[in-house]
């Protein structure tokens, strides 16, 4: 049995759903859920996690239904997420309705000293009676049909005219799991032997990535804390590749946090690495992945548009730039980003990317490649930057391999964007 499982059977779902109701609350005061989570009692937390994640990837149709349900808005934010999450189930199981409305009313009687009980209860009950109604109604809304803000559905639909509604329908399920097999310890054949061992069913992506059908705690894999493998999504497993790396080679790692890339490229190829990024803890958290497979790279705490304060003057012949992004390719990872970011955010951080890519040309060597990608499907922040730094830049060439510059979001990868550039 899973943690998961275990955990959603040993607690009462009245338990779950207040747990989630407060980091629910958080993120719609503005901030990621990665905190509150980690303030849940252990024994809980997965099944939490779970019933938050699934509500914020649907936190649109869940609003559109309440905004019919009520004759004025909830200005108390806790029964309010409460009702988002019980009303995100009541869609999602049906059969179970009658337990979801009898647990979320057992909830509501520890919020606001009970006073919502009654609105709890009668509102998830008219849900139940206009359930047929409230559905047909919300497919006349964009918002409630793809479960995305307005303005993110218009930038993709402009942005890819022919494939608008297949990465909006990816961005509301489940991310897939998949692992990075360190090659340098065992091959992906042996791997899968372990893990058919204790009974966890996955197949072979390439050599080294491995997608696990059905997810599980990571202390749950053969292995993992003793570095055989690593998680990390198909599509970023494909970057050593496409940086044509060869043993020798001076390389930095720009924007490395948390370090699955950066243990990629060592995993792959005996390299004179730097890896950098700007936020202490985050440094931390490469040496933590580093240390656990038995790899090293120098590591640094700095912001790389500084270059004066990390660089030795010593050209490197490969740069990862892999830069701060919208995340909007792996919004089912982060569905927190979907209902947190602005539109007006795309272009501060298309404004950053080229801040970076700035910065780091100069410290590359000449033939040298730099690898610019993003985890975005927003082309002001992928091919519209690209363009513009060729335009600038007579200096630099498209060094593309035949790999595809875009992957759109689908059941086996996330959203990415590689472009390689070569420096005359």
């Amino acid at each position: 049995m899973s943690t998961s499982t275990a955990a959603r059977r040993a607690a009462p779902l009245a338990e779950i759903l207040l747990q989630a109701t407060q980091v629910v609350v958080t993120v719609m005061a503005g901030r990621t859920p990665d905190a509150a989570l980690g303030r849940v009692a252990l024994p809980l937390r997965p099944a939490t996690m779970e019933a938050v994640y699934t509500a914020l990837r649907a936190y649109g149709r869940a609003d559109f239904f309440l905004a019919r349900l009520m004759d004025r808005p909830l200005k108390d934010a806790e029964v309010r997420a409460l009702l988002l999450l019980a009303l995100n189930r009541l869609e999602r199981a049906p059969d179970d309705a009658y337990r979801v409305v009898d647990q979320a009313v057992t909830a509501a009687q520890s919020l606001a000293n009970g006073r919502f009980k009654g609105v709890v209860n009668g509102v998830l009950r008219n849900f139940m009676r206009q359930r047929i109604e409230l559905v047909q109604a919300a497919q006349a809304d964009s918002v409630a049909t793809w479960q995305h803000p307005l303005w993110w559905i218009e930038r993709v639909q402009r942005d890819h005219p022919d494939r608008w509604q297949d990465i909006l329908a990816a961005g509301n399920t489940h991310p897939p799991l998949v692992l990075r097999v360190n090659r340098r310890r065992l091959a992906s054949a042996d791997f899968l032997t372990q893990l058919d061992a204790v009974g966890i069913a996955a197949r072979r992506l390439d050599d080294a990535a491995v997608l696990i059908e059905k997810a599980v705690a990571v202390d749950a894999i053969p292995g993992f804390r003793a570095g055989l493998c690593s998680v990390q999504d198909w599509g970023a497993q494909s970057v050593p590749q496409r940086l044509e790396l060869q043993d020798g080679l001076r390389v930095l790692d720009a924007c490395a946090a948390p370090g699955g890339k950066t243990a990629h490229l060592l995993e792959t190829n005996d390299l004179e690495l730097t890896a950098l990024d700007v936020d202490a803890a985050r440094t931390l958290r490469i040496r933590q992945n580093l240390d656990r497979l038995g790899l090293h790279a120098t590591i640094k705490t700095a912001d790389a548009c500084a270059v004066a304060s990390w660089w030795d003057g010593r050209p490197f012949d490969r740069i990862l730039a892999d830069v701060p992004c919208s995340a909007s390719g792996v919004a089912r990872r982060h569905p927190d980003a979907k209902w947190l970011r602005r539109e007006t955010d795309v272009a501060d951080l298309a404004q950053r990317q080229t801040a970076i890519l700035e910065a780091l040309w100069p410290t590359l060597a000449p033939g040298g490649k730099m690898l610019y990608v993003t985890c975005s499907v927003f082309e002001q922040e992928n091919s519209a930057q690209v363009h513009d730094f060729l335009v600038r830049h007579k200096d630099a060439r498209r060094a593309d391999a035949s790999l595809p510059t875009a992957l759109l979001p689908n059941a086996e990868h996330d959203g990415f964007f590689f472009v390689l550039l070569q420096k005359a």
